[in-house]
């Protein structure tokens, strides 16, 4: 072959190449389903989170992605951070992305038993927006709640969720936000962490519990309100189902919950021990001082909670108390259960 040839033939390699390069970098990736959250660390270079997308799936080919960086002359531009991959994006688009660090995520969390309370200050402390911009959205917490003040009634979001149709429409989205990891942007707005947040709700109380709710005659707020109070009541799923029982029968009894949780959703104290003047605090969610359920949650529950609250386990015991070191003690009687109190509640 003659040298003009070979020159020719090298330089049509590299020509297609060069195209075959292009091609993989505008191309999307049809085999990614749904979104990702893709992370890189502090420090990784271009060749590890080329490897490292490839190796997810991310991305068909790593190679496209390095040329295209280099290219660009950005591989010192690549920012850490967790980014959300969407399916049919392009290595163009993604390696913008991390180049960019614009559409950064942020991970948050939700832990299960927080109030609106909680997380209105959690996202203050965090700097995002303040407190009052979430309880705006999703309703004030009853710490703030007195009979007869007018407060901004919260949004209603009934037309989008059909969940919240059955919540009366004075009682904000306490037990509705669920607990979760989430990853968001850095400026994303307030309406859309709570819409975020009630999605997973929707995903999470499937058509078959909510078909056995229905069966059971009741409505999914009562389940919820049920369920803030387990989640507050016990730590495992055990105590939960035989402390659900326990207030299920009470209300057919109609007998007074004296669920303590809600004096302390009402004080806004963290402390579980509560005082008899606090029993006599004028709140709809005070359930020493009113029959049945609390006007609304107390808290946000997370599924094991809802589970419980669902199906509750049928035992003999009326009563029940919390140790200081988190054991939970069960009673018959109300004697016996006096006993307990005047042993372990020192």
């Amino acid at each position: 072959m003659s040298k003009k040839k070979i020159i020719f033939a090298l330089l049509l390699l590299i020509v297609a190449s060069f195209l075959w390069l292009i091609f993989e970098i505008y191309s999307v990736n049809y085999y990614l389903e749904a979104s990702k959250v893709f992370e890189v660390k502090k420090g990784e270079d271009l060749f590890t989170i080329a490897s490292n997308l490839s190796k997810q799936n991310l991305i068909k080919n790593k190679y496209a992605f390095i040329f295209y960086v280099l290219l660009k002359n950005k591989a010192h531009l690549l920012k850490a951070g967790d980014y959300e991959i969407l399916p049919k994006m392009s290595i163009k688009e993604i390696a913008d992305m991390i180049i960019q660090g614009k559409s950064r995520l942020i991970k948050i969390t939700i832990p299960e038993g927080w109030n609106l309370r909680d997380i209105g200050f959690y996202f203050e402390n965090l700097g995002m927006f303040q407190a009052e911009e979430i309880w705006e959205i999703a309703g004030f917490p009853a710490t703030v709640y007195k009979e007869g003040i007018d407060l901004p009634k919260p949004r209603d979001f009934s037309q989008k969720y059909s969940f919240l149709k059955e919540k009366p429409t004075n009682i904000g989205l306490e037990g509705y936000l669920f607990p979760d990891t989430y990853f968001i942007p850095r400026d994303i707005k307030a309406e859309k962490i709570i819409t975020m947040m009630l999605d997973n709700f929707d995903r999470k109380i499937d058509p078959q519990l909510r078909e056995k709710i229905k069966r059971q005659n009741k409505t999914l707020f009562q389940i919820v309100t049920m369920a803030s109070l387990l989640e507050k009541e016990a730590k495992n799923p055990e105590d939960k189902k035989i402390i659900s029982g326990i207030l299920w029968k009470r209300l057919r009894y109609r007998m007074p919950l004296q669920v303590d949780a809600t004096i302390s959703y009402i004080t806004g104290k963290k402390s579980v021990k509560i005082s008899n003047k606090e029993t006599q605090i004028d709140s709809p969610y005070n359930t020493y001082k009113h029959e049945g359920l609390p006007i609304g949650p107390i808290c946000n529950p997370g599924i094991e909670s809802i589970l419980a609250a669902v199906y509750p386990q049928e035992t003999d015991y009326w009563y029940y108390l919390s140790t200081s070191e988190g054991k939970i003690l069960y009673s018959k009687t109300l004697r016996e259960h006096n006993l307990k109190k005047a042993k372990y509640l020192k």
